[in-house]
C-alpha cells in the first residue's frame, strides 16, 4: 500500500492498524511555519493559494440584497451544514467544549468576532458553539479575494455562498465592502474576521495582530468578542498521518472601542487588549510563556 505503514494499535489487544504515513506537503508545510516564525513572517501565507484574479465592482453581493443570492445563500449553508456536521460525527472535526459562551450572549447587537486561524474547518468551530444563539442569523465571514474568486470544487462553492464577505484588492470594491460591514453591523450580525491574516496549520500560539479588523469595529462604534481555540492530540490518526485536533473554543469578554477616543486610537487599544487576552489564555492552557 502506498503512503502507509503498520503501527500498533493504542489499544491494549497488541494488535495492529494501518494508519496512513505522514504527509509530505504537511511535513513541508510545518518546515515553512518554522522558518517564518525565525524570520517574524507572521501573516504571509504558507500554504500555496490557487491562481486569482480581482473582483470587479457589483460582483459580490455582499448583504444579499438579491433574491437570488439569498436562495443561493440558503442552499449553499443547507449543504455546509450537513457536509461539516457529517464530519463531527465521523469525528474528523472535534470540538470538545466552549468555555465562555456567556461573553458571547452578552453583547447586545452586531460585533466583530475575532479568531486564531489555524485550519479551514475553524470558522465552523465558532459557528457551531454558537448557532443556537444566532437564532435565524448567520455568521459572515470575512474572507481573501482568491478563496472567493477562483478557489476550487466544493469549498469554493462554500466560500462564494455562505455569508462570505471578501476583501479586495479594488478600492471600488472595497468602499463596498465596508458599507456592507457597516450595514450588517447595524442590523445586529456578527462578523469573524481573522486579525492573523494568513492561516497556519496547526499552529497553537497567537500571532501579531493586524489593525484593520479593530479599525473596522472602532468605526461602526462596535465591540469585539475575542474567541481563541485551544487545541489537544485526539488518539485519532487522520489521513494525513497526524492526529485529529480536538478543539475547545474559548470566548473572552468584550472589548469595546471608548467614546472618548477615535478609532486609530480605539483600533490600538482594542488590538493590543485582544492579543493580550489570547496570550494569557494560551499560558494558562499550555502552561508555557508565550515565545517565537
Amino acid at each position: 500500500m502506498k503512503n502507509v505503514k503498520i503501527v500498533k494499535n493504542k489499544k491494549k489487544d497488541n494488535t495492529s492498524e494501518i494508519v496512513p504515513e505522514r504527509s509530505p506537503e504537511r511535513l513541508a508545510i510545518l518546515e515553512k511555519i518554522k522558518e517564518y516564525e525565525k524570520n517574524g513572517w507572521f501573516d504571509r501565507d504558507v500554504e500555496p493559494d490557487p491562481p486569482t484574479r480581482p473582483l470587479e465592482a457589483g460582483e459580490v453581493d455582499y448583504t444579499l440584497e438579491k433574491f437570488s443570492s439569498r436562495v443561493s445563500s440558503e442552499i449553499a449553508n443547507f449543504c455546509a451544514k450537513t457536509y461539516f456536521d457529517t464530519l463531527i460525527r465521523k469525528g474528523i472535526l472535534v470540538i470538545d467544549e466552549v468555555r465562555g459562551l456567556e461573553n458571547y450572549r452578552a453583547v447586545d447587537g452586531g460585533a466583530i468576532i475575532t479568531c486564531n486561524h489555524f485550519n479551514p474547518f475553524d470558522n465552523y468551530a465558532v459557528f457551531k458553539v454558537i448557532e443556537k444563539d444566532l437564532g435565524r442569523r448567520r455568521l459572515y465571514k470575512v474572507i481573501r479575494e482568491g478563496n472567493y474568486t477562483s478557489f476550487p470544487g466544493l469549498f469554493g462553492y462554500f466560500f462564494r455562498n455562505c455569508n462570505t464577505l471578501p476583501l479586495a484588492s479594488s478600492v471600488s470594491v472595497m468602499k463596498e465592502f465596508s458599507k456592507a460591514i457597516t450595514k450588517l453591523l447595524d442590523r445586529g450580525e456578527k462578523i469573524l474576521i481573522y486579525p492573523e491574516q494568513a492561516m497556519w496549520w496547526n499552529y497553537r500560539k497567537p500571532r501579531p495582530l493586524k489593525k484593520d479588523p479593530f479599525l473596522m469595529a472602532a468605526k461602526n462604534s462596535a465591540p469585539v468578542i475575542p474567541f481563541f481555540i485551544t487545541m489537544r492530540d485526539t488518539e485519532t490518526i487522520g489521513g494525513d498521518g497526524f492526529p485529529i485536533q480536538g478543539y475547545t473554543v474559548h470566548i473572552l469578554p468584550a472589548i469595546y472601542p471608548d467614546k472618548e477616543k477615535n478609532p486609530r486610537e480605539n483600533a490600538e487599544i482594542m488590538r493590543n487588549k485582544n492579543f493580550e487576552v489570547w496570550k494569557a489564555l494560551y499560558e494558562s492552557v499550555y502552561g508555557e510563556e508565550l515565545s517565537y
